[in-house]
Order: structure tokens, then C-alpha cells, then sequence
């Protein structure tokens, strides 16, 4: 018997087997289902498609490993479907708080929260000076922050240092200091690009935050001037 014969009976063996009951070709189609979206994951460009894909590739396996039954396999989809479905929570729910944050303008940031950094400062605690690298973005939760070059201060639920960490330069235009004892949260610009790559939209999400802070500024800083101009 020549060699390609001992493959084609190979073969029809092999389909004969898995073909012998509905089990076995419900263990074939769910292995097929986890092939064709892993495959197809390989031309997706965004994170929350991969990992919905990554999600139905590890059903197909798992079923498959089930049914065959192979335990390997079952442990290994086993532990990768949790992780692919925390992770797409993660995503869906910051893209929803993003959205809606953009749509009520709210600028306080506090939905980037589950992926910030709490610490806790004291009354004439620098923050950041003048001229810094603005690698952090901040969140003040707690007590007052204010600004010695202009003498402006805020209270609890805003966000600043942002317009400096998304400027060309990147460098602070001013310093912060902390008038108060305060609690910060932070988020490093490493951890903001992570969370921008995993979900390009989170990106343009952003950049409307950040515009609608410096419209504000702007239309406050206006306000300010005509306030101080003289009275004819």
C-alpha cells in the first residue's frame, strides 16, 4: 500500500470516528466555531472586537474539550475566558462612562477612577512645579489645590494637569500646591495610552473632555477680562 493510501485510510478513519455520533460532530463544529474566530480575530484592528472574538474562540475550544473530551484544552480556554470577559467589561463599561460624562459635560474625570492611583497630600505639598514633565493627569477628591502664578484654586471633583499632559511641549505651565490637606488620584501617561490603544474611541472621548476644558477656560477667562476692563 503506497504512503497516500495510508493517509486517505488515515483519513477516513479519522472521519469515520468523528462522525460516529452527534457528540462527536457537535465537538467537531465547536472546534471549528473556535478555529474561524480565531483566525478572523487576526484581522481585527481594535481591542474590544479582539476580545469579543477572543471571547467566542474560547467557548468554541472550551465546548469542544468538553465534548471530546480533552482536559487540556479545557483548562486552558477555561482560564483564558474569564480573563477575555473581565476584560471586555472593563472596556464597555470606561467607553459608556466616557460617553456619558461627554454628554452631561461632566469634567470632573471621576470615571477614569477604577484606573487610578489615590495618594495623600499635605497642607504646602508641591504637587508639581512649574516647567515639569506633565506625566500625570489628577483628580482632586479632597480638600483644596491652588495655583501660586495666578492665584487660582479649586475644590473637590475636578481634574487638572491635563491641558499640560496632552500639550506638545508637555511641560506645566504652573504649579500646584496643596492649601489644604488633600487626596489625589492620579493616572500616569503610560496607563492613559494602554487605555487609549485598547479602545481608539476612549481616545476622541478624551480629546472632547479636554476641549470642553479649555472652552471653558477661555469663556471664563473672557469673563474676567470684561469684568476688569473700566467702566466708560
Amino acid at each position: 500500500m503506497s504512503f497516500t493510501h495510508q493517509i486517505a485510510e488515515s483519513v477516513n478513519v479519522f472521519l469515520a470516528q468523528t462522525i460516529s455520533s452527534p457528540i462527536q460532530i457537535l465537538s467537531v463544529c465547536a472546534a471549528a466555531v473556535g478555529v474561524g474566530f480565531t483566525i478572523s480575530s487576526g484581522f481585527v484592528k481594535t481591542m474590544v472586537p479582539l476580545r469579543w472574538f477572543g471571547v467566542l474562540s474560547n467557548i468554541g475550544f472550551l465546548t469542544y474539550g468538553i465534548l471530546f473530551p480533552n482536559w487540556v484544552m479545557v483548562l486552558m480556554h477555561g482560564v483564558l475566558l474569564p480573563i477575555n470577559c473581565m476584560r471586555l467589561v472593563e472596556m464597555t463599561r470606561l467607553t459608556r462612562r466616557v460617553r456619558a460624562a461627554t454628554r452631561s459635560s461632566d469634567r470632573s474625570g471621576l470615571w477614569l477612577r477604577p484606573y487610578m492611583k489615590q495618594s495623600k497630600r499635605k497642607k504646602g505639598d508641591i504637587i508639581f512645579r512649574q516647567g515639569d514633565d506633565a506625566d500625570h493627569l489628577y483628580i482632586l477628591v479632597d480638600g483644596r489645590v491652588e495655583f501660586p502664578e495666578s492665584g487660582g484654586s479649586f475644590g473637590p471633583g475636578t481634574m487638572f494637569g491635563e491641558i499640560a499632559f496632552f500639550s506638545p511641549e508637555g511641560k506645566r505651565t504652573l504649579s500646584a500646591r496643596c492649601a489644604e490637606d488633600c487626596v489625589l488620584l492620579s493616572i500616569n501617561q503610560s496607563t492613559l495610552l494602554q487605555l487609549y490603544y485598547q479602545n481608539p474611541s476612549f481616545g476622541f472621548e478624551i480629546v472632547g473632555l479636554v476641549a470642553g476644558r479649555l472652552s471653558a477656560d477661555v469663556t471664563r477667562l473672557r469673563a474676567q477680562l470684561r469684568d476688569a476692563q473700566p467702566l466708560a
